[in-house]
């Protein structure tokens, strides 16, 4: 009788002990979340209105990390990650048990250790919070990959993992990798790109293409070895993917639009992307042009492209280069004096008001308005000549006579009802 009134109590000792130990870890996770938020950090990526790439920004310490999208990723890269480095990724809470096991048991039978039983999780808790490679290390990445389980889906963590693996150097995520190597995007890759991708985080540096061309290959080939035993490649693939060859130098991120692109960037979502209305062809050869009329002048230059039908800008040069003068100064957007663009108005609302005609004669020569007296660009006058001529030649004199004759506050008045806002 003793026993069995024993047995109650110690199950309700045992109870209130789980209870406790649980209200202890839930309030530790509270208090000490894994930092999520950090992870959203990611280049950015300014487009034009096709999603071709304009320019692109590195995050704190010329870091490149674009952000992944599971959508525009190769899905055979995918299934070849998950085969080879977590298996039971859709399964697990953030640890592999059997794998820990595993794990366990070829350390204890080797005498040290052999085999990993990091999940992606796990890999991303440490990609997130970077520590020495030690078994303490390794528990506390246990308890954050089930903290991040806990509060983000698979497909999340997925994807954060994809953004923040480590590709040698300065490159971090998937994005950017397949740029900086292949110089495309991971929607398509092929078998070697595929193994290059998989084999590089194992050893960042050691396996840079770039640097260590040698060591990149043999992780290559032991990757795709490793897929080729897996049944993701037959044997034909697996002998032509050996053969392919290992990207000899790093790309360049582009940096069309820099001006325009700099200051649109502020308008990222959180994957990082900005969309113009910018056309790249066009940019380009705006571009291209403003550095030729520039090339043999101290001199710099602004282009503004606008599609009529639409009102959208489909070329935006702020400035023909950096090493011109001025030239980190976007002239598109400061303010300048319209200059001779307001002859064809101001002729446009004398035909209206009928003060002249296209063919009517207007004087060209010396005149003062008030303290005001104008000359033409190269200080000739050509005394009586038709508006349509004066307007062919720019000439002021002409301009500001009929501007006299209308009125400058009528003038103001109507370019202020057309949408153009003046600064006196």
């Amino acid at each position: 009788m003793r026993k069995s009134r024993q047995y109650p109590k110690a199950v309700r000792k045992l109870k209130w002990a789980l209870l406790a130990g649980l209200t202890l870890l839930l309030g530790l996770n509270m208090a000490f979340p894994p930092p999520v938020e950090r992870a959203y950090e990611t280049s950015i990526v300014v487009t034009d209105h096709d999603g071709e790439w304009l320019s692109t920004f590195p995050i704190s310490g010329h870091r490149w990390r674009l952000r992944a999208e599971l959508d525009e990723i190769d899905p055979r890269f995918i299934r070849a990650l998950l085969a080879l480095e977590d298996k039971r990724f859709v399964h697990h809470s953030g640890v592999d048990i059997p794998a820990v096991l595993r794990a366990l048991r070829s350390w204890q039978r080797e005498g040290q250790p052999v085999s990993g039983a990091s999940t992606l999780t796990m890999q991303l808790a440490r990609q997130l919070e970077p520590r020495p490679r030690t078994l303490r290390s390794k528990f506390i990445e246990m308890l954050r990959a089930m903290q991040i389980e806990a509060r983000l889906s698979k497909r999340e963590i997925l994807t954060l993992y994809l953004t923040h693996t480590p590709y040698g150097g300065n490159v971090e995520g998937l994005a950017a990798a397949t740029h900086v190597y292949f110089g495309k995007t991971p929607d398509h890759l092929t078998d070697s790109e595929i193994a290059l991708l998989l084999a590089l985080p194992q050893a960042p540096e050691a396996r840079r293409p770039d640097r260590h061309p040698k060591a990149a290959k043999q992780g290559r080939d032991k990757v795709l070895r490793r897929l080729y035993q897996a049944g993701l490649l037959d044997q034909k693939h697996y002998n032509e993917a050996r053969q392919a060859a290992i990207p000899a130098m790093r790309q360049t991120f582009p940096q069309t639009a820099w001006l325009t692109a700099g200051r649109l960037k502020q308008h990222a979502g959180r994957n990082g992307r900005v969309r113009t209305t910018l056309d790249y062809d066009i940019q380009g050869a705006a571009e291209r042009l403003a550095r030729t009329y520039t090339q043999d002048r101290q001199s710099n230059v602004a282009i503004l492209v606008v599609e009529n039908a639409s009102m959208k800008v489909r070329a935006s040069v702020g400035s023909a280069g950096r090493d011109r003068p001025g030239g980190w100064i976007d002239m598109t957007d400061r303010l300048r004096s319209p200059g001779s663009t307001l002859k064809p108005f101001i002729y446009g609302l004398a035909f209206d008001d009928g003060l002249s005609t296209p063919g009517s004669f207007i004087l060209d020569a010396p005149t003062r308005f008030g303290s005001y007296r104008p000359e033409n660009f190269n200080r000739r006058y050509h005394g009586d000549v038709r508006v349509y001529e004066a307007l062919a030649h720019s000439l002021n004199v002409p301009a500001v006579l009929a501007l006299d004759k209308i009125g400058i506050e009528r003038f103001a008045a109507t370019l202020q009802l057309a949408g153009a806002d003046l600064v006196v």
